[in-house]
């Protein structure tokens, strides 16, 4: 329920993919420094298992560590044993919503209609994990949350600091931001670890203007 709690009272979750495996302790010191207290990192990203138990081990309760792109029940847990507090997938597999929930951890599988939604709920699912969201906007989840307001959603993939109230006024549970907060195709220096915890700093700021 930490974990759970951590996302929704928070609202905003990192999306590391892609980063350099030396980068990525760096980069959640970087974004815990501008407030964000959960990150996502994608398991199709180099070394991503061990980015997960160094993250994990290093910071503790301080930062909720999840795995993303999690396809399949084998993935979630060879995440979860490294020490992930949530699996999020990109699209819907009952087995690995099921794999998640037995290991107590928290599960955010991906959805598109409001039927995919329902069915994944209804599976034990924590949150929705509505993607990609770019191609419905924040008008969806208004419409959405009217008949299912009971379940949480977090909309995943072209969110950013333009429309991240937006969605949230609209009634979702928090948004998952991806290289609009954390590009990986940048040099990680000093310079940049700065401009990472400031953006952070940002984002925090716009899912508390929310009303």
């Amino acid at each position: 329920m930490d974990t759970l709690n951590t996302i929704i009272n928070t609202k905003i979750v990192a999306i590391i993919r892609g980063a350099d495996p030396k980068d990525v302790l760096s980069i959640v010191k970087a974004l815990h420094e501008g407030g964000i207290r959960a990150v996502e990192i994608a398991l199709n990203s180099p070394g991503a298992l061990d980015s997960i138990k160094e993250v994990t081990s290093e910071m503790g309760t301080d930062m909720m560590v999840g795995a993303g792109t999690a396809l399949d029940p084998e993935s979630a847990r060879a995440a979860l044993l490294a020490g992930a507090r949530f699996i999020l997938s990109p699209t819907l597999n009952l087995e690995t919503i099921k794999m998640t929930k037995r290991y107590g951890a928290v599960s955010i599988p991906g959805a598109y209609t409001p039927t995919e939604i329902l069915q994944a709920f209804e599976a034990g699912a924590d949150i929705i994990k509505v993607f990609p969201a770019s191609a419905l906007g924040p008008g969806y989840f208004k419409d959405v949350h009217g008949p299912l307001s009971q379940i949480p959603l977090l909309p995943t993939g072209g969110v950013n600091l333009d429309n991240v109230r937006a969605y949230i006024e609209a009634g979702a549970s928090g948004v998952a931001v991806a290289s609009a907060l954390v590009n990986t195709n940048e040099e990680v220096t000093d310079s940049y670890l700065r401009s990472l915890t400031e953006k952070a700093k940002q984002y925090i700021e716009k899912a508390k203007q929310a009303k």
